[in-house]
């Protein structure tokens, strides 16, 4: 586990420190994973490294969560990034591309042949992190459940009566 400090702020991959309701209040009203059940965003954190961006205010005011991103790993050659977020009462204050920088070198996170995220509006703060667009879009494939979230997964046992 480790935490980077900037003025008020903290980054931390203790897992202790993810605050389940915010990251799971932002995800199941954003774009990518709109009405995503509270189980299944447990089950991701439990399953990724997790930066959390914290406010720590001065003494007296609690310390809050405000933002949010986990890396999806092998921790030898390949990184997904995603469900990266800031809350909007925090943006503008660079935390967004200080989030990722610490993404980025963390030192358990070197040497990768390949990182990978899916963006619909932040491409330029991912490109001043080193991302670029597909070099071969070809060679990638896909498999959607557009409605993942709506339906029991296949396969899945029936809950219990």
């Amino acid at each position: 586990m480790s935490e980077w400090r900037q003025g008020e702020y903290v980054i931390s991959t203790d897992p202790a420190r993810v605050d389940l309701a915010v990251v799971h209040g932002f995800l199941e009203r954003c774009y990518w994973a709109k009405g995503i059940p509270l189980e299944v965003v447990r089950r991701s954190i439990e399953h990724s490294l997790n930066f959390s961006v914290w406010h720590e205010p001065p003494p007296g005011a609690a310390p809050r969560q405000v933002g949010f991103a986990r890396v999806i790993t092998d921790h030898a050659t390949f990184a997904y990034i995603g469900d990266v977020f800031v809350l909007e009462a925090h943006r503008g204050r660079g935390l967004s591309k200080w989030l990722m920088r610490t993404i980025v070198e963390h030192p358990g996170l070197q040497g990768f042949r390949l990182w990978v995220l899916l963006t619909r509006d932040a491409h330029g703060l991912y490109t001043q992190h080193g991302f670029e667009a597909l070099a071969n879009p070809e060679r990638y494939m896909e498999r959607r459940t557009p409605d993942a979230y709506a339906t029991p997964a296949a396969g899945a046992p029936e809950p219990a009566s």
